[in-house]
C-alpha cells in the first residue's frame, strides 16, 4: 500500500475550498482559510497543511467555530488593534487584522493587532508572508491550547505558541523565521502517530512527566488533559536551555491573550463545546520608519550572504537561513503536492457527504 499519494495543488486547494463551502462557510472566507492550509502544505510544513481540514469541518459542525462571527475592533489607535474575533474561523480574522494592520503601516510606520476570541489560525508564517508582499517587516504570534510544559513542571500550562518574523530581502529570499516555541508542535505528534512511529524521547513527557515515544498516548493525554505534555523549546530542565523556550512561549501568551484581555495559558480550549478563545498578536513595522525600504532590503542581501557565507562544518554542503527550505519547497510544489495517504482518505471521506472527489495518483 502506498504510504503517500500525489495530487494536483491547485486541485487539492480547489477541493478544500469546495469542503469549506459546504460546511457552511462563506465563499470569501474559504478562499482565504485554504490558501493558509496549501501555503503550508507547498511550504513543507503538512502539520499545519491540509491534514487539519477535518478538525475544522468538525469544530463548524460542533459549534466551536462560529460560521458568521460578529467581529469587532474593540479598540483603536494609529498603530494599534484590539480586535474580538467571536469565536470565527481564526484564519480569515487574523488575515483581516493583518490587512488592517498593513494599511495603517502605510502612513503610521507601524501597527499590531492583539486578538482574542479566535480559533486556530494555521501557520504563523502565512502573516508575515503577507507584510513581505508589502516590502515590510511582519510579526505573528499565537497562543494554543494548553501543550507545554513549563520548566521543572508535571502538566502542560502553556501553549505551543509559535513566533513568525519576516523581514524582506532584495536579491535574496526574505528571511523568514515560524517556530514554535516548543521543540515540536502537536502536529509533528499527530505526523508520527498517522505514520505509527515512535518519536524522539525528547519531544514530550507522560504524565508522570517522564519522557516518552509513545505519540498516542500523548496526545490522549493532551486531549483529555491527564498530565504530561510537549517540552519547551530547548527540552526538559535548564542544562539544554529548556527555560529559555518557556520564555518564549509566554511572551506569546502575553502579547496575545494578555494585551486583549482574551483567553491564555489553561483557560484556551477551557471550556468544552464553546469556541477556544485562542488570541494571536499579528502587526508590520515599515522600513521606511528606519533606514528606508532599499537600503533595508539590501542590507538584509549582505546579513544574509553573510551568514550562509560562513566555512561550513566537516562533511556539510549547505548553510541555510530561516524560510529558505520552505522557499525550495514552496517552488518544488507549486504543481503536485505529496500528502499522507492516511489524510489522502480522510480527505475523501469528508468529500462523499458533498459528493466531491479528490484524484490522486
Amino acid at each position: 500500500m502506498k504510504q503517500r499519494i500525489y495530487v494536483k495543488t491547485q486541485e487539492l486547494e480547489d477541493f478544500t475550498i469546495d469542503i469549506l463551502r459546504n460546511s457552511g462557510l462563506n465563499e470569501t472566507d474559504s478562499r482565504i482559510t485554504a490558501s493558509v492550509l496549501l501555503s503550508a502544505d507547498r511550504r513543507g510544513i503538512e502539520s499545519h497543511g491540509v491534514a487539519r481540514l477535518k478538525r475544522y469541518v468538525d469544530g463548524i459542525k460542533s459549534g466551536i467555530i462560529r460560521l458568521t462571527p460578529d467581529v469587532k475592533t474593540i479598540k483603536e489607535t494609529p498603530v494599534s488593534l484590539v480586535i474580538d474575533g467571536d469565536g470565527g474561523m481564526g484564519q480569515p480574522i487574523a488575515y483581516n487584522a493583518m490587512k488592517k494592520c498593513i494599511k495603517k503601516a502605510e502612513s503610521s510606520m507601524m501597527c499590531f493587532a492583539s486578538i482574542r476570541n479566535s480559533n486556530h489560525y494555521g501557520i504563523a508564517g502565512y502573516y508575515s508572508l503577507m507584510a513581505l508582499e508589502s516590502d515590510m517587516i511582519g510579526v505573528s504570534l499565537t497562543n494554543s491550547a494548553p501543550l507545554v510544559v513549563p520548566t521543572f513542571a508535571k502538566d502542560a500550562v502553556v501553549g505551543t505558541n509559535p513566533i513568525s518574523i519576516g523581514i524582506p530581502a532584495e536579491k535574496q529570499k526574505p528571511f523568514l523565521l515560524d517556530m514554535a516555541t516548543s521543540t515540536v508542535p502537536r502536529g509533528k505528534l499527530e505526523v508520527f502517530s498517522r505514520k505509527e512511529e515512535p518519536m524522539p524521547d525528547s519531544w514530550a513527557t507522560d504524565e508522570k512527566g517522564i519522557p516518552t515515544e509513545d505519540s498516542l498516548k500523548v496526545l490522549d493525554n493532551l486531549l483529555n488533559r491527564k498530565g504530561g505534555g510537549l517540552l519547551p523549546l530547548g527540552g526538559g530542565g535548564e542544562m539544554t536551555g529548556g527555560h529559555k523556550g518557556y520564555g518564549l512561549g509566554a511572551i506569546v501568551d502575553i502579547f496575545s491573550g494578555v494585551l486583549s484581555s482574551g483567553a491564555f495559558g489553561k483557560d484556551v480550549y477551557g471550556k468544552k463545546g464553546q469556541p477556544p478563545e485562542v488570541a494571536h498578536f499579528v502587526g508590520v513595522i515599515n522600513p521606511e520608519a528606519f533606514m528606508g525600504t532599499d537600503e533595508i532590503k539590501k542590507n538584509m542581501d549582505a546579513y544574509i550572504e553573510m551568514l550562509k557565507g560562513a566555512k561550513k562544518a566537516e562533511g556539510q554542503e549547505r548553510i541555510y537561513v530561516a524560510g529558505e527550505k520552505e522557499y525550495i519547497a514552496d517552488e518544488n510544489n507549486s504543481e503536485k503536492l505529496s500528502i499522507q495517504s492516511k489524510v489522502f482518505d480522510i480527505l475523501n471521506g469528508l468529500g462523499e457527504e458533498f459528493n466531491l472527489k479528490l484524484e490522486g495518483e
